[in-house]
């Protein structure tokens, strides 16, 4: 039997798949290996460290976040990273740490700049609105997975329900300091 080459795109593919199968906490190198019938040096071929593997999954996941454009409203921008979050278990923390570590492309940030105007002077506003997007989404995403492992199941819990009156609201905060009247 002809073992099978992979590149970086079927190793990410596989490490989507196994992130939403198992959670960032287990997703190793090792565990990936494994599932791609490799041994793990193989990887390393295509990725000199996990962090840098997480880093193109990240950016995986912001690839449905719309180019940056001026005509986008911001709500729309912020929506679209909120779901591309929240499309993958772990969503949030992958991203999550390889924004802190700088790693991957600044798709997200770019996005939410132009959806402010443009202006360089807005560069801080777009990152603190994404750094809110996320700490978001890590808060919806941590409730669900408590509510899975049956660590709270309070009556009628809806984990995302009641976070999108103040996603909406930190929308319209972060629009109203950036200088932009309505997030729109």
């Amino acid at each position: 039997m002809t073992p099978v080459r992979h590149d970086r795109q079927s190793i990410i593919d596989r490490a989507l798949v196994l992130l939403d199968d198992v959670g960032l906490p287990d997703l190793s190198m090792r565990r990936l290996a494994t599932h791609l019938e490799v041994q793990p040096s193989a990887l390393y071929w295509h990725f000199d460290s996990k962090q840098e593997l997480l880093g193109a999954v990240a950016d995986r996941i912001l690839r449905t976040v719309p180019d940056p454009d001026e005509n986008i409203p911001l709500v729309r921008t912020a929506t679209s990273i909120r779901d591309a979050l929240l499309a993958y278990r772990d969503g949030a923390e992958v991203v999550l740490s390889t924004y802190a570590l700088r790693l991957g492309a600044r798709r997200a940030q770019d996005a939410l700049l132009a959806s402010l105007g443009g202006a360089p002077g807005h560069a801080d506003a777009a990152d603190a609105i994404f750094e809110f997007i996320l700490g978001h989404v890590m808060l919806i995403q941590q409730r669900m997975h408590a509510h899975s492992t049956g660590a709270v199941a309070p009556a009628g819990f809806d984990p995302g329900g009641q976070s999108e009156a103040a996603f909406q609201a930190g929308l319209r905060a972060s629009a109203a300091v950036s200088g932009r009247r309505r997030p729109s």
